[in-house]
């Protein structure tokens, strides 16, 4: 609890037993794990993460109910909690920038909902994106995106930019006014732009957009979830591409 109450204000809380499992499988550095049944831990890491169940041997401590209570806001059903420590920035960064790309970056701009984000950065780790990029106030290493994201925020490359700031690349922006993407193939070094889930894309990011494109969707139907429409995105792409 020492080294907890240490660290707590710099690391990334692991909130649960997924997110604690991904984080240890794409390497994260984590100083400390708790858990209030330890034999149940690793039973569920045998049913589920073989490949990593030595590591969480190694670090998970057994605590008591009320203890593990003090230290997340809802307690996860798993009842596991860790601490990891952040990335570099610049070694995301570093990632980001990095030209020739095999696989596109994906830009939430403005983002207001943290679920939708740490979705949108589940999605980019298992399709292989390069990242995921915020801009706006949302910090996308909110200890409520992280559990959305179960922990894959240490298998890609996220970080917030403003506009101008974005990597490079062809900047193509989902809009309800764009070309049909059914009709493009997306390349791999793409930035996929998709706007705020009220309000849409930015006047600022819009007039950056190289193409603008529109996702299929019946008359009468508003919108798609935000997660949804990264996840139609990067289907086509991949479906496109010579990704895995």
């Amino acid at each position: 609890m020492r080294a907890w109450r240490r660290l707590v204000d710099t690391a990334v809380l692991l909130d649960g037993f997924h997110a604690l499992k991904h984080a240890v499988r794409f390497g994260a550095d984590v100083p400390v794990a708790v858990t209030v049944d330890r034999a149940a831990a690793l039973a569920l890491a045998d049913d589920l993460a073989p490949d990593v169940r030595d590591r969480l041997a190694g670090l998970l401590q057994e605590v008591p109910e009320e203890t593990y209570r003090t230290l997340v806001a809802r307690p996860h059903p798993t009842a596991v909690a860790a601490l990891a420590v952040r990335p570099a920035r610049e070694d995301h960064l570093a990632a980001l920038a990095h030209m020739p790309r095999t696989a596109p970056v994906v830009v939430l701009d403005n983002p207001r909902n943290l679920g939708n984000a740490g979705a949108v950065i589940r999605l980019a780790a298992g399709f292989g994106a390069t990242g995921v990029v915020t801009t706006g106030t949302m910090d996308p290493w909110h200890p409520t995106v992280v559990r959305g994201g179960a922990g894959l925020h240490f298998a890609t490359a996220v970080e917030r930019l403003s506009v101008a700031e974005l990597p490079p690349g062809p900047l193509f922006a989902l809009d309800p006014e764009g070309d049909d993407i059914r009709g493009l193939k997306l390349p791999d070094d793409a930035v996929l732009a998709f706007g705020s889930e009220r309000s849409g894309l930015s006047t600022e990011l819009r007039s950056r957009a190289d193409h603008l494109l529109s996702l299929p969707m019946r008359p009468q139907v508003s919108s798609y979830n935000l997660a949804t429409s990264v996840a139609m995105t990067l289907y086509h792409w991949s479906a496109g591409s010579g990704a895995p």
